[in-house]
């Protein structure tokens, strides 16, 4: 099984921090393939950086859209062009944040969420995916990928402090909502699981490629065809302007 593992952002640590979490949850024989955009921003924490990271991120997915994926994880915390990329590709498409989410729904009433700097966009992207009514609680840890990067240790303390935070409203599993905070369950506890997007990801991922489902052929997640574009990569024109089979 082959995994497309798709970074939004063009910091090549976090898609390296990633893949590695990556093939450690995944199961023996699925094959991860880590991509990452060639422009965009270095993270994204803003409107307007996750707009053009959608534009990055679905170029890099019609570089790969002609190779042989069973699946695409987008590993953006932020589930970037999530729909669009649904529809572009020929095979399903999980973002980390709704992966790890769908997870938490089936371990008790209700879940919180930690993730870096403010929670409004976070609070949307829950609502936007249907779970605003399970979630217990949101919160936002004074630190950036980047520092988290540069010294774990600091940034996985505060980040223990939030969950215990949520726990105490009433969260009955937490959400680790950042890429950057892959693999970083390890090393936190809790008295409730802690939910890891990448390690969700790819585990549902896996049993998504393996059910086989078809591709919806009408609504607005089908295949986009005849579609004339200017100033994007030829890879994803080409893929826009093809016929629909």
């Amino acid at each position: 099984m082959n995994l497309l593992l798709a970074n939004a952002n063009t910091t090549q640590a976090i898609t390296n921090l990633c893949a590695a979490s990556t093939r450690a949850a995944a199961s023996p024989g699925t094959t991860i393939i880590p991509a990452t955009p060639r422009f965009g921003p270095e993270v994204i924490s803003t409107r307007v950086e996750n707009a053009i990271a959608s534009h990055a991120l679905l170029e890099l997915l019609a570089e790969h859209a002609g190779q042989n994926l069973d699946g695409v994880l987008l590993a953006v915390s932020h589930d970037t062009a999530l729909e669009a990329a649904r529809q572009l590709m020929p095979c399903p498409v999980l973002g980390m944040t709704e992966a790890a989410c769908l997870v938490a729904l089936t371990q008790g009433g209700r879940f919180g969420l930690v993730t870096f700097g403010g929670v409004d966009m976070y609070r949307e992207l829950l609502a936007r995916h249907g779970f605003s009514a399970r979630v217990s609680g949101l919160a936002g840890v004074d630190a950036t990928p980047q520092q988290t990067l540069a010294n774990p240790a600091s940034v996985t303390a505060q980040v223990q402090q939030a969950i215990q935070a949520l726990v105490a409203e009433g969260a009955d599993s937490v959400v680790l909502g950042g890429a950057a905070m892959a693999g970083m369950a390890a090393h936190l506890t809790a008295p409730v699981p802690l939910l890891d997007g990448i390690a969700c990801g790819v585990r549902l991922l896996e049993a998504l490629a393996g059910l086989r489902l078809p591709r919806p052929s009408t609504g607005s997640y089908a295949a986009p065809s005849g579609r004339a574009l200017s100033g994007v990569s030829p890879a994803l024109a080409g893929l826009l302007a093809q016929p629909r089979n």
